[in-house]
């Protein structure tokens, strides 16, 4: 199974966004943890803006 060329640009710009980690670093990790980082940024997000 191959993974969308789309969806992984944005899991990049989501990271690098939210961590302002480069490219390198966020290309060098595994799938399942790039995605695990979006899931918690966007826990965090959801939660702050739910604090307003």
């Amino acid at each position: 199974m191959t993974y969308a060329t789309d969806r992984i640009h944005e899991e990049i710009a989501y990271i690098a966004y939210h961590f302002h980690w480069s490219l390198e670093t966020i290309l060098d990790l595994e799938h399942r943890d790039r995605r695990g980082y979006t899931e918690q940024i966007a826990a965090l997000v959801n939660r702050g803006a739910g604090e307003g």
